[in-house]
């Protein structure tokens, strides 16, 4: 992507991603220099934090590395999508008459890696994608060009805490599937059937051990070779289109 198609998805200084916040904006992350301070920027801060919006503080070299314009200190990154609340589109899955079928990646932080899973996902007919809001990969431009548009119809939630999320998961009668080496069923011989939510974790460091721990079922696909694992978006297309095999 060009630099300018970059920057064109971002808006600088403090007064500009106030008033982009304001009017409904869908902000990825703000990025904001260490040592602002003032009373324009505690209300700044407070609004950022208001809204659930990400934000980190960084040295002022790695602002001027990601644009050369003046962003005074203050620079937001601006999502493609809307992203959508998991608590209202599960209610609305089952009024449809559907049995849901939900994608949860746990810190998958490859773009690439999520574009394609996002494509795999669309054509198997997952509801939704569940990904937390810090420690993953974004909806960006990569992902949206590798997942050849599906993120632009896919449902994508961004969620504070998987925990939680999990948890309402459950309660709102969602079996949780997670992917693991460590399974105790192979893929194959699972039950799949009814609500589902599919949990696959990152490559290095997998499923998370409390997610693991709350799981119905633990799926596991067999490595016969010398690599020790497959990469998650080949996992991610077995599985799910293995739960449609079940389902249908």
């Amino acid at each position: 992507m060009a630099k300018q198609d970059k920057e064109q998805q971002m808006v600088f200084g403090i007064r500009a991603v106030q008033e982009a916040i304001t009017a409904g904006k869908e902000i990825e992350k703000v990025m904001i220099k260490k040592g602002l301070q003032g009373t324009l920027f505690q209300k700044f801060l407070e609004l950022v934090r208001s809204h659930n919006i990400p934000f980190q503080f960084v040295p002022i070299e790695k602002l001027n590395r990601t644009s050369r314009q003046n962003h005074q200190g203050v620079i937001a990154m601006i999502s493609p999508v809307t992203y959508q609340d998991i608590e209202q589109l599960i209610p609305s899955i089952y009024d449809e008459g559907k049995e849901p079928f939900v994608l949860v990646l746990d810190h998958i932080t490859d773009v690439r890696n999520f574009g394609a899973i996002a494509r795999t996902a669309e054509c198997a007919g997952v509801d939704a994608i569940v990904i937390p809001e810090t420690g993953a990969a974004a909806v960006t431009a990569d992902a949206i060009k590798t997942s050849a548009g599906a993120l632009h119809t896919m449902p994508v939630c961004r969620v504070r805490s998987l925990i939680s999320t999990i948890e309402f998961l459950q309660n709102s009668g969602l079996k949780i599937v997670a992917a693991t080496e460590k399974g105790a069923v192979n893929y194959d011989q699972a039950n799949y059937r009814g609500p589902i939510a599919l949990v696959m974790g990152a490559e290095d460091r997998g499923v998370d051990a409390k997610i693991l721990a709350a799981a119905e079922i633990k799926s596991k696909i067999p490595i016969l070779g010398e690599i020790e694992s497959l990469n998650v978006s080949v996992a991610a297309g077995i599985l799910m289109y293995e739960i449609v095999k079940k389902r249908s």
